[in-house]
């Protein structure tokens, strides 16, 4: 029998906010445990929550940005449940009215398809704290420093049909919510994580198969992994003539299986009901206009723009605008360089390949937009040919040099443009080669052109690579020809 995979994630996502959602306790990652828990977030008698309009105001310009419906009104509930990490014993969410509604997102696919996925709202919510179990001997330790910490939660329709449109979809919020400037996307320190909804269905059949949860996946690949996993489980299970239970599982990398946690609960189980602490939330046009007129060019509006401006290919644009920082950063190449073909070369190449051999991130490069356009310029106006410009750049990214200019006068790379100068050294090692000049005489026309290699060698070895090489290429050519 053949299976299809049906697919739907909830996307969980760290706000950008310097304080927490119903509190003024810090969000800031990495301080002392139960250091920024305040009498809000420990759900002490008599506190009050306060809402953080900047969550709001996030929340409503990540709808805007998948052209989304933005509710007039919007209303918090309480999901009431036991756990160690939750003082209060529940958490304030919205079940019933989100602050944002239905919209969409495209996704493009490794063979350059693009698919549309459907978001069917998202709603904003404050985190849980954390159970510590490492650092304990037969004990659990609680840090409540997370508790109170704005997420927006994006839950999308099962339109994935796979680990690969996970991934892709996975990646498009992780873009779409950095170039907003509304999350830093940190997967690492669980400003981003999500949950994945699994369940396969026999090929042709409409109704969906029994589905299972795997919480908390915090990367790209484990999710691939772990939806990889689950997938086969299921069918192997079904094969077999056992049936798929509604369940929540785990996913451990180190093994790379999903294991069951507990029976997956139902929306009753959480005896949801509007908070009475807070008022509803009304956003009235001009506040929802004023966020729209604030938006930056989103990754699609800039992919777009790299295309049809630019002169870019579609493989370029989508590699140069998928995060934020990578196209600001080819955008600073550009402008200094004034080649955007050129600056992608060098930005996809050589610049990728140096923070992907050593880890960095653009943020840690030693190398800047400025120091790395000054040195494409050259490239382009041939001041230096591209062998001596990969020096430049390792320079550069050793820390041996302010600029490309300071390098190339230090080290005597400028390129040797001089034609009197390049036939000077052409006719030294004409003279020095009288096998290979022979060779090349008595070899066929069309055999020619690969034997001509060894005295472009011999002329750039002279000159110490800093002979510009169409120019070599071309007098050689006619001076060899000449002899023929």
């Amino acid at each position: 029998m053949q299976w299809e995979t049906v697919i739907g994630l909830e996307v969980h996502v760290q706000l950008a906010t310097q304080s927490k959602i119903f509190s003024g306790a810090s969000t800031a990652f990495g301080a002392e445990p139960n250091s920024q828990a305040c009498a809000v977030d420990l759900g002490l008698p008599g506190v009050l929550p306060v809402l953080n309009e900047s969550a709001v105001a996030m929340a409503v310009q990540f709808g805007l940005g998948i052209n989304a419906e933005i509710p007039e009104v919007s209303i918090f509930d309480r999901k009431n449940y036991f756990y160690p990490d939750l003082p209060k014993g529940y958490q304030t969410s919205q079940m019933y009215h989100p602050i944002v509604g239905q919209g969409e997102v495209e996704i493009t696919l490794e063979d350059g398809e693009t698919k549309r996925i459907r978001v069917h709202h998202a709603h904003l919510e404050e985190d849980a704290g954390k159970s510590l179990h490492e650092d304990f001997h037969s004990m659990t330790g609680v840090d409540l420093n997370r508790a109170g910490t704005p997420l927006l939660e994006i839950v999308s329709e099962p339109d994935m049909r796979s680990a690969k449109e996970a991934v892709a979809y996975l990646k498009a919020m992780h873009s779409i919510v950095t170039y907003l400037g509304i999350s830093d996307g940190n997967m690492a320190e669980g400003s981003m994580r999500c949950d994945v909804n699994v369940s396969v269905r026999p090929k042709g059949q409409e109704a969906f198969g029994t589905r299972a949860e795997i919480k908390n996946v915090n990367s790209f690949r484990f999710v691939e992994r772990a939806i990889a996993f689950e997938v086969e489980r299921q069918i192997e299970l079904i094969e077999d003539g056992g049936k798929v239970v509604q369940e929540t599982r785990l996913y451990d990398p180190e093994a790379d299986e999903t294991r069951s946690m507990r029976t997956k609960e139902e929306a009753n189980d959480y005896r949801y009901f509007p908070c009475p602490d807070l008022l509803p939330v009304v956003l009235d046009a001009a506040y929802v206009d004023h966020l729209r007129s604030s938006l930056p060019e989103l990754p699609a509006e800039k992919r777009a723009r790299f295309q049809n401006e630019l002169g870019l290919s579609a493989y370029d644009a989508g590699v140069l605008s998928a995060t934020r920082a990578m196209a600001d950063f080819f955008e600073g190449v550009k402008e200094v360089c004034g080649d955007a073909k050129l600056a992608a070369n060098w930005v996809q190449g050589e610049f990728a390949g140096h923070l992907n051999k050593e880890g960095l991130t653009i943020a840690s490069s030693p190398v800047s937009a400025l120091q790395l356009g000054e040195l494409v310029a050259r490239v382009k106006d041939e001041t230096i040919n591209g062998k001596a410009a990969k020096q430049v750049f390792a320079a550069l990214w050793a820390g041996e040099g302010d600029s490309a200019d300071d390098i190339i006068e230090a080290r005597g790379l400028k390129q040797v443009t001089d034609t009197g100068a390049i036939e000077a050294m052409i006719d030294q090692v004409i003279a020095d080669s009288p096998v290979q000049v022979a060779q090349y005489r008595d070899a066929e026309p069309d055999k020619r052109g690969k034997m001509i290699g060894y005295f472009v060698g011999q002329v750039m070895k002279a000159s110490r690579g800093t002979a510009n090489p169409q120019q070599v290429n071309g007098l050689l050519k006619e001076k060899l020809d000449a002899l023929c």
